[in-house]
């Protein structure tokens, strides 16, 4: 009877596992003073082994509920292994034109995410994510951390 409760637990075990994937990279920066001034940049340096897979990449911005604006622009900087670079601009919204919060609220803390499904990077090696707060403020406050995630694409996750 033992042997059967420890096979079975390992087949549990075993199946929630391969349920969820582990992400292949997994960064947070955190602003001192909860102010992101122009002249900080977080960077993220993903190290990318296999060009046959594609994968997911999530930013993540957490606010706290005094935060002034009802939006973020940030630009994502991008140099590849292969000394390429980009440099695009993206809208994070924050509340909606009524003033609700759009991220996921905890207490006083609002995340708001950006996700870039399915992505395949033509290139082994370093690629190095570079992040600017792009408004006409110097520094921003209320602006807790930036995160970036990466996982490996896969079309049975939900």
């Amino acid at each position: 009877m033992k042997a059967k409760r420890w096979i079975g637990s390992v087949f549990l075990l075993l199946l929630f596992a391969s349920c969820s994937t582990l992400p292949t990279y997994e960064k947070v920066y955190v602003f001192e003073n909860n102010q992101w001034d122009q002249s900080v940049k977080p960077q993220f340096v993903v190290s990318i082994d296999d060009t046959t897979k594609t994968y997911n990449f999530t930013l993540t911005l957490r606010t706290t509920t005094d935060y002034a604006y009802s939006n973020l622009w940030v630009y994502l900087s991008t140099l590849t292994p292969d000394k390429q670079r980009s440099r695009e601009p993206f809208e994070i919204k924050i509340t909606d034109a009524n003033g609700a919060w759009i991220g996921k609220k905890t207490g006083s803390i609002v995340e708001h995410s950006i996700h870039f499904t399915n992505r395949k990077l033509p290139a082994k090696g370093n690629y190095v994510f570079t992040l600017e707060q792009g408004i006409t403020q110097s520094t921003i406050n209320q602006v807790l951390d930036v995160g970036m995630e990466v996982t490996e694409f896969s079309e049975n996750k939900e």
